[in-house]
């Protein structure tokens, strides 16, 4: 429902590709609870990325892989993603689900987060239960592990394109804005609200002799705030499923007045022609002329060759923009990825390697635990900058 009219949405409006280049496509005003309803994937998501980053390689440690290997199972996802993203985000944009054309790639996502969770955090439990032969056991309880990390990484780093794309495709210019100053608050507060299930000692409360060990504790709330957050989220906002306009359109002759190409309103600099929904004519009409009416025209599909193209190609600017981000993101991981371990064996010089119940195992877990406080504080703080940023930033 519409707060300001009280009308039912229709959701009939179409994307710029499939209207042409000066019809009117201004999504309905999205009031600020569906703004936030749709944030809660971002909570969800981050509440269960904080949990691996602190806890994945104490467990990786604790099942028996070897030191110089844990550094190589946080490569395998983002390589994977590399060659894959282009692929599946291209998909996506074709995607003619009844649905819509992010939602089903969210959803499947979700549910290989969930799988991926439950291997990484309930590995060792399961292969306990499967195999009682001691030499086979480590090699499988690795393995599950690393499969669970691997996979659940990954669905994590890759759904973040199709949230926002979801985003962008339902809300005004405005919205898109509010909708991200959103996802940043409620992805610091799920951040720290996932290390802060971290850094109890479940161990020795109730829950924790209920459900036997610290990382079932952890998978049974980390299931239950992914799931709800990402109903929530589903729910949040109606997604136009995409048409055939090839199909639901006549032929047209070609206009005789210049008019830009759709291909080149989504090159570099787009967001000069289309702001707060509409296309500034003026501008649009410098991207040339066009053979073909828009219905006529296809939509190029991304692979690795034309990402390739688009990075070496991209103007200098943008990749000033790209290259400060990878230097941050890799300065920001190597600490974040590595600070509860660190905490757990240098600073209180536990033995990940120990025997579970060895006094050396639970002293590198109360550093572990410890490392989690840290993390916790970090992700308070960039939550609150986040939510203060727009008054900060003119």
């Amino acid at each position: 429902m519409d707060e300001s009219s009280g009308q039912p949405d229709v959701h009939t409006y179409k994307s710029l590709a499939e209207d042409g280049p000066f019809c009117s496509v201004e999504p309905p005003k999205r009031p600020t609870g569906s703004l936030v309803m749709h944030s809660m994937a971002m909570f969800g998501r981050e509440f269960c990325y904080a949990v691996e980053a602190a806890y994945v390689t104490p467990v990786l440690l604790s099942v028996g892989l070897p030191k110089s290997l844990y550094s190589v199972v946080w490569l395998l996802s983002p390589v994977l993603g590399f060659l894959l993203q282009p692929v599946v985000g291209s998909a996506s944009d074709h995607c003619r689900a009844r649905w819509g054309r992010r939602r089903p790639y969210i959803l499947a996502l979700g549910v290989m987060m969930l799988l991926g969770m439950a291997l990484y955090l309930n590995g060792d439990t399961i292969i306990s239960a499967l195999i009682a032969d001691p030499r086979r056991k480590p090699i499988w309880a690795i393995s599950i592990t690393m499969t669970g990390v691997v996979l659940f990484d990954f669905a994590a780093d890759f759904i973040d394109g199709p949230i926002k794309a979801y985003l962008f495709d339902v809300c005004t210019h405005q919205d898109k804005e509010r909708g991200l100053h959103y996802h940043a608050l409620f992805t610091g507060l799920g951040g720290a609200l996932g290390y802060l299930l971290g850094a109890i000692d479940w161990a020795h409360l109730e829950l924790g002799r209920l459900l036997g060990t610290e990382f079932q504790v952890m998978f049974f709330f980390s299931s239950l705030v992914l799931t709800l957050c990402f109903i929530i989220h589903l729910c949040s906002i109606p997604e136009a499923p995409l048409r055939d306009t090839a199909k639901d359109t006549p032929p047209r002759q070609a206009p005789q007045d210049p008019a830009s190409s759709s291909d080149r309103m989504y090159e570099y600099g787009s967001i000069e022609k289309v702001k707060n929904g509409y296309v500034n004519p003026e501008l649009a009409l410098q991207g040339g002329k066009t053979k073909n009416p828009p219905a006529e025209q296809t939509q190029r599909t991304m692979t690795i060759k034309s990402l390739l193209r688009a990075l070496m190609s991209m103007p200098a600017h943008y990749r000033c923009l790209c290259i400060s981000h990878l230097i941050g993101w890799t300065a920001f991981l190597s600490n974040m990825l590595f600070f509860t371990d660190f905490m757990g064996q240098i600073v209180y010089h536990g033995d990940p390697y120990s025997a579970h119940n060895s006094t050396e195992f639970l002293i590198y877990q109360r550093g572990v635990e410890v490392g989690c406080w840290g993390l916790c504080i970090n992700s308070v703080f960039s939550s609150l900058y986040s939510f203060f940023q727009r008054a900060l930033v003119p």
